[in-house]
């Protein structure tokens, strides 16, 4: 299979090229643990369009970058993408300027478009579809948490949004058991679920309403916010219907007591987990939030074919 340039949704990434990402990401992060920062990319740049706010995609994105010798620009709605002239026009002329584009965007069909034009590496930072490098740093966490992913499950509460749906993609390619637990009205789209079942059929994919059933037997519980942003006029609606989605201490007393829990954060405490959860011995949080850093070198990395990588 030909490795993609881009990384714009893991549907079109290979499990070989997202262990290879694992195994830079291992390597960079054991020499930074060591105080070791190697500059394998001097004189790269890597630019930042966005159009959503962000803390830890533009902060971990721009320290990867630095980390690896290289600088990184961030841009903001001055530049006019898609207004002032058309995404085929700004994504050639920026592609003659950087060697990597990292785009948040409102809609995933922009970050299709940039990448269509672009004759340098796109990478999705998140989209109303996707958030591919969250899911990959969360798997990567899990790898961490458990030495190996053979047997892994992974259970996610609450929301079947951007995130659940890169984690679904990104557990089939890579064998862990993914349980889901949602309202009706909050669940997997049909469609999504067969694009699932045509390109990734070794998928173990186990569908709930009730979120006891879904944290039996986990490794890992994640959730998410129930509102994310640009859905804020459905808040109210989304609490009452995702009201008994929370992750507490009395859903974990369904669940392994080694299940650790995850949060692609930020979190909204006192609405999908308690207090108790996310401070809780169990929470992985942190390490997880951590480790956008290093996956996220680790793509560039690959991406950039760095040397000694």
């Amino acid at each position: 299979m030909a490795r993609n340039p881009h990384l714009l949704d893991l549907f079109d990434s290979s499990a070989e090229d997202i262990c290879r990402i694992f195994e830079i990401t291992a390597a960079l992060k054991a020499q930074w643990q060591r105080g070791i920062r190697e500059p394998l990319l001097p004189g790269r740049v890597l630019a930042l369009l966005f159009e959503k706010p962000s803390l830890r995609t533009r902060v971990s994105f721009e320290t990867a970058m630095s980390h690896l010798g290289g600088n990184a620009m961030f841009l903001g709605d001055e530049v006019g993408w898609g207004t002032r002239e058309a995404t085929a026009d700004f994504a050639r002329v920026m592609s003659q300027y950087v060697d990597l584009i990292v785009c948040r965007a409102n809609a995933h069909s922009k970050v299709l478009e940039l990448a269509e034009y672009s004759e340098c590496p796109v990478v999705n930072g998140l989209t109303d579809a996707a958030h591919p490098c969250q899911a990959l740093a969360d798997l990567f966490t899990l790898l961490e948490l458990r030495g190996s992913l053979d047997g892994a499950k992974l259970a996610y509460v609450g929301d079947a949004n951007n995130v659940a749906r890169s984690l679904a993609v990104a557990c089939g390619k890579l064998g862990v058991t993914m349980s889901i637990a949602s309202p009706a009205a909050y669940a997997f789209p049909q469609t999504f679920l067969e694009q699932l079942g045509r390109e990734i059929p070794q998928l173990r994919l186990e569908v709930r309403v009730d979120p006891r059933q879904a944290v039996r037997d986990a490794d890992a519980i994640y959730t998410d916010v129930w509102t994310s942003m640009g859905q804020e006029s459905e808040r109210s609606a989304r609490a009452a219907a995702l009201a008994s989605y929370q992750v507490n201490n009395a859903l974990l007393q369904h669940a392994p007591r080694h299940a650790k829990f995850l949060h692609c954060l930020p979190a909204r405490r006192g609405e999908e987990v308690s207090d108790e959860v996310i401070d809780g011995p169990n929470s992985a949080v942190i390490q997880q939030a951590g480790n956008r850093l290093h996956l996220q070198k680790g793509l560039i990395a690959w991406l950039l074919d760095a040397p000694s990588t």
